[in-house]
């Protein structure tokens, strides 16, 4: 038997094999790539089927923070008899920003649009607060603080809270 003849036989041994090497490789690469693929759906929807009900209360608790900012429930929770205007706008930014500070971490759980109308929100609200303020003297009393504030609300078509409690509605029908 000749060189020649020697690798000729090794050819013919070699090509087939690496045939078969290549084909047995490829075939294994796209089954471990798509038990990788499962394992990760799989993960995935473990971790949503986890993270769902926080999302939901996030949803909730954000809903619950708006209706508690709202003005009128505001004044409602703390509006006393013997209060001028001054000490109940106090009471109204302090409880506005406690309400933000108790819910701040559920910007976690939503979007960062649904977190900005939140915040923006919150700050229009204060804005009003603020706004009303000027244009009421310091020592009248908180009802006459009260009353300009409601009817600056009456005024507007839409407050915020409102457009918010849609947006969060929104996002959380997208979520289920």
């Amino acid at each position: 038997m000749t060189a020649m003849e020697v690798v000729l036989d090794i050819i013919k041994v070699a090509i087939p094999a690496l045939i078969v090497f290549f084909t047995v490789y490829t075939i294994m690469g796209r089954f471990l790539d798509k038990q990788y693929q499962m394992k990760m759906l799989e993960y995935k929807e473990r971790n949503q089927e986890a993270a769902l009900p926080i999302r939901l209360q996030a949803y909730e608790r954000l809903c619950l923070f708006c209706e508690r900012i709202s003005i009128p429930a505001l004044l409602l929770r703390l509006r006393t008899n013997n209060m001028d205007s001054k000490a109940l706008r106090y009471a109204l930014m302090v409880s506005i920003q406690k309400e933000y500070e108790h819910n701040v971490t559920q910007q976690v759980y939503v979007s960062n649009k649904l977190w900005e109308i939140i915040k923006f929100t919150k700050d229009d609200t204060i804005n009003i607060v603020n706004l009303v303020s000027d244009t009421v003297d310091g020592n009248a009393p908180a009802d006459e603080y009260a009353q300009a504030l409601l009817k600056l609300i009456d005024e507007r078509k839409h407050m915020t809270y409102d457009k918010a409690l849609e947006a969060i509605k929104k996002e959380a029908a997208q979520v289920l």
